[in-house]
């Protein structure tokens, strides 16, 4: 996957994406990872890789200051047409390589974006970047399972690559990149035995 190629596969998922990740077994999962999310008035939380704002009502009219990224300028014109909150801003922006300066950002949700983005590494750090000491990352994605050969995944990994996603990542692979800095809270299996699930992260306040 690459940018050109995702922003051409999310121009075309733009229009139906809701129908499949914003409904059913989806809308439950999201109910479970942020039912706990309590953050103080005037946070600064950031949404990397939006897409069309299926996590934002979570957060609205809990006094945050809500910034939402995407690359897909079409799917933020569906999330701008869902939510007219004066707490929200929508961006376009790369999440491998956002234009927010270092340790700005109280807490990032960063959902299905991970196994959509051409360099995962990269965009983990970035939002390491980003992240005051001692405040919380949340993931919500696919990546291949722990402690198991599961041979399915790895066969329709390229088949599913095509439609903008990857299924076959280990997320502890992407991980080495900021685990100096960042450590993992909470890795809880959501959706399908495991293969998406909740990764709640901090970054650490610097050794004395």
């Amino acid at each position: 996957m690459n940018n050109r190629w995702n922003h051409f596969i999310y121009k075309c998922w733009s229009p139906i994406y809701d129908y499949f990740f914003e409904s059913g077994t989806f809308r439950k999962a999201r109910e479970t990872i942020f039912k706990d999310i309590h953050l103080e008035k005037g946070s600064k939380v950031l949404f990397v890789g939006v897409g069309t704002g299926a996590d934002l009502p979570y957060f609205l009219n809990k006094k945050y200051e809500i910034t939402a990224i995407d690359y897909s300028n079409e799917m933020l014109q569906v999330a701008k047409s869902k939510y007219n909150d004066n707490s929200l801003t929508f961006m376009v922006m790369d999440a491998q390589n956002m234009n927010f300066p270092n340790e700005s950002i109280d807490f990032v949700v960063a959902s299905l974006i991970l196994s959509v983005v051409a360099d995962p590494q990269r965009t983990m750090m970035e939002m390491s970047r980003v992240l005051k000491k001692d405040a919380r990352f949340l993931i919500f994605d696919k990546f291949e399972k722990r402690d198991s050969n599961f041979l399915l995944q790895r066969i329709l990994r390229p088949v599913i690559k095509i439609m903008g996603t990857d299924i076959g990542l280990d997320f502890y692979d992407i991980f080495t990149e900021v685990e100096d800095h960042c450590i993992v809270i909470e890795d809880k299996n959501i959706m399908m035995g495991g293969v998406y699930r909740k990764i709640m992260g901090m970054k650490k306040e610097d050794k004395k």
